[in-house]
Order: structure tokens, then C-alpha cells, then sequence
């Protein structure tokens, strides 16, 4: 494994930011690491890079304790936090260079111009980090984190205040360093999750509810199912509640409603003879698929 947490517990005083935490990272892997602000995100992946200790518990990365061989981690991880500090007075090449000398890269130069190429930044290369937009900064900062070819990277919100192409892009760039590396994700963007990610570990309040893909945590929850119908006229949401099955009748607009019930039922037919026994026509149907924010919701929720 990549990455081992067992029973992982911090504590910062009387606060307990992680409670008895354990899981694993399988060699390749993309995993979403999520939950609300305040669930222990940030802690964990900061014992995980040497920056913070445990209170009780062991981490280690390939093979290598966070605790009693932190310099040997350090050299298999690459990092990028949330607000990705970078020297902004730099340009974009310099640092870079400055970056792999750092952590004593061989043949430098040739690194440092793989990177630029595999991260996109060949057009801004010359430039100042200060005059890049978000989307390059956070590029700057993916190529700081690989410089040194390490197995795993661990990346705390990469795409935070990214416009629309530029997570696009991000994203894709994400996907295609996990062909070759193991990932640890954090993020608030569900969608994201989705897309990028073979499987998710969702935390609340310190501890571990959820570890899955992100499919099976769909359909392993699911309680509630929507059914989005649309009907030739006007209906009131009392009657449709009367349908057997259905908990819960929602106007989405005009004569569509949004019908959630019970996910062992298939209401549709039950629809289909309220629509006849009340003289209406059924002008569509369709299936709501249930999102991992719903999940996420559901497990989370409590205290929120």
C-alpha cells in the first residue's frame, strides 16, 4: 500500500480533530478524501506529509513511518495545500529550478522542462508567478509537488477558486497523474469526486463514515429515489401523495413535479393509474439519479 492510517487520533487540547482514523491507499489509486470544513481533512493529510504528529496512532507511506522516517516520507510525497504558497516575485521557470534543487533533483533542467510540459505552463514559463491567473498558480503548484518524482501525491483542495476551464483542465491533469501515481484528493466539488476519483473516504467530526466507490456509496445508502413526472395540466400535491409509495410531492415547475419514494418501490406504474383514475395525461417521465451530495449529505448531516 501507498498509504497506511491506523487508528490514527489527534487531539489539539481538549479538541479532538481526529478519532481513532484508519485506512489505506492502494498503489495508483485516485481517492477522494471529503468531508465538512472542521471534519479533520487538513490534519490528516498534515500528518501524512510530516507536518503535524499524531496524538496516538502510526501513518506511513510506502512502507516508511510519518514519525520515525519523516525525511524518507518527505522524499515520496509531493504536497500541494490548499492556499499553495508560492514566490511570486519568481518566474514561473526560476522557481521551479529553485524547487528541484531543493530536493536535490538530478539533471535538473530536464526535469523542470518535463514538468513545465506535462502541466501546460510552456506559455507562461518566462513569467512572474504573481502575474499568473489562479488556474497556472495552481499548475505551478502541481509541478512543485512532482518535481522530485514522488509516489504519491496528496493535493488539499487543487481546484478552489478555479473558473469553469480551468477546472476543466485541472482536472484532467489530475486524472492523467494518476495513471502513474497514487492520489489523495480533498475537496468540497462533488462533481469532481466523480470525475476524477476510484474511490472516496468521507469524515465527519474526526471519524471515518464512509470508504467506498463512489457508485456503491450511491446505491448502498440509498433510502429515496426521485421520479421526475411531468403531467397535461394542473395537480394538486395532496393527491399525489396518496400514490402508494411516494413520501414526498415537489413542484419543479409548471405541471412537473419531482416525486421522491421509497427506493425498494417502483412507482411508475402506481403513477400511471393515478394519471387515468384523475383524467390526466403523462406527458414524461424519468428516473432522478441519485448524487454522491446526497450521500454526502446523509452522512454528514448530523450537527450540521
Amino acid at each position: 500500500m501507498s498509504i497506511t492510517v491506523n487508528h490514527i487520533t489527534k487531539n489539539y487540547g481538549a479538541q479532538k480533530a481526529l478519532d481513532d482514523v484508519s485506512f489505506s491507499v492502494g498503489s495508483g489509486e485516485i481517492v477522494g478524501f471529503l468531508g465538512p470544513n472542521g471534519a479533520g481533512k487538513s490534519t490528516m493529510m498534515k500528518i501524512l506529509t510530516c507536518f503535524l504528529p499524531p496524538t496516538s496512532g502510526t501513518a506511513a507511506v510506502c512502507g516508511s513511518d510519518t514519525s520515525t522516517d519523516s525525511l524518507t516520507v518527505r522524499r515520496n510525497v509531493g504536497y500541494l495545500p490548499e492556499h499553495n504558497p508560492l514566490y511570486l516575485d519568481l518566474y514561473v521557470k526560476e522557481y521551479l529550478d529553485l524547487v528541484a534543487g531543493l530536493q536535490g533533483v538530478k539533471g535538473r533542467a530536464a526535469r523542470v522542462k518535463k514538468m513545465i510540459d506535462q502541466v501546460g505552463l510552456g506559455p507562461e514559463q518566462h513569467k512572474r508567478i504573481g502575474a499568473l491567473s489562479k488556474g497556472y498558480r495552481q499548475r505551478v503548484g502541481l509541478a512543485q509537488a512532482m518535481i522530485h518524482d514522488p509516489q504519491v501525491l496528496i493535493l488539499d483542495e487543487p481546484t478552489s477558486g478555479l473558473d469553469p476551464n480551468q477546472l476543466v483542465d485541472v482536472r484532467a491533469l489530475i486524472k492523467q497523474i494518476g495513471k502513474e501515481k497514487t492520489v489523495l484528493l480533498s475537496t468540497h466539488i462533488m462533481q469532481e469526486v466523480e470525475a476524477v476519483c476510484d474511490r472516496v473516504i468521507i469524515i465527519d467530526h474526526g471519524k471515518v463514515v464512509a470508504d467506498d466507490k463512489a457508485s456503491t456509496l450511491r446505491s448502498g445508502t440509498q433510502q429515496r429515489e426521485g421520479l421526475e413526472v411531468e403531467f397535461d395540466r394542473d395537480v394538486k400535491a395532496n393527491l399525489l401523495l396518496n400514490i402508494p409509495g411516494v413520501q414526498q410531492a415537489l413542484r419543479k415547475e409548471g405541471h412537473i413535479w419531482v416525486l421522491a419514494h421509497d427506493a425498494a418501490l417502483d412507482v411508475r406504474p402506481s403513477v400511471f393509474r393515478f394519471a387515468v383514475d384523475h383524467g390526466l395525461q403523462v406527458l414524461g417521465m424519468q428516473k432522478i439519479e441519485r448524487g454522491l451530495e446526497d450521500v454526502f449529505k446523509e452522512l454528514t448531516r448530523s450537527g450540521h
